[in-house]
């Protein structure tokens, strides 16, 4: 019998494995929406993720077919792969249909884009986290710069008032 009352506990928690970010996307664009879609990754693919060898920076996401594509995802090649892989190929990602057309809705729709923000491995698969996003222009990224330094200014200002 166990101490609980008889019920064996499982632990629910999910670690995630962060690969790569793409820290420039939230500064070029505005988020308005994330999903989580797997990739379909060839051979050596896998090991070059877990050594953190890509690169997200250009990259996006196009649906053609009615399936999602990723492209200038750049994956190193693994040194030791016996078949070489192009780095920069495009790569399918793994969502169900209903997604795929809610994404082709809004990308359509409202003139949108959508940009992968980070890579990760989750439950030993790799994943990668989409965001549906608008492109900011010049202005909107100053605007942006200037709010978080006055955010940074009151942070500094109210740590040295409770100092004192």
């Amino acid at each position: 019998m166990l101490s609980n009352g008889g019920y064996a506990t499982v632990s629910t928690t999910v670690t995630e494995q962060i690969v790569a970010s793409n820290r420039r996307a939230f500064h070029d664009y505005t988020i308005l929406e994330t999903v989580e879609a797997g990739i379909a990754l060839k051979g050596a693919e896998v090991k070059s993720l877990r050594a953190a060898q890509v690169t997200l920076q250009d990259s996006f996401a196009r649906v053609e077919d009615g399936e999602l594509f990723l492209y200038h995802v750049q994956i190193s090649p693994y040194p030791a792969a016996h078949e070489p892989i192009d780095p920069l190929r495009k790569r399918k990602l793994l969502l169900h249909r209903h997604q795929i057309r809610s994404l082709i809705g809004k990308v359509t729709q409202k003139s949108l884009t959508i940009v992968p923000l980070k890579i990760y491995f989750k439950r030993n698969i790799a994943k990668v986290e989409l965001a549906v996003a608008r492109g900011r222009q010049e202005y909107d990224k100053r605007a942006t710069i200037r709010k978080r330094e006055a955010a940074r200014e009151i942070a500094r200002a109210t740590r040295i008032a409770r100092g004192r």
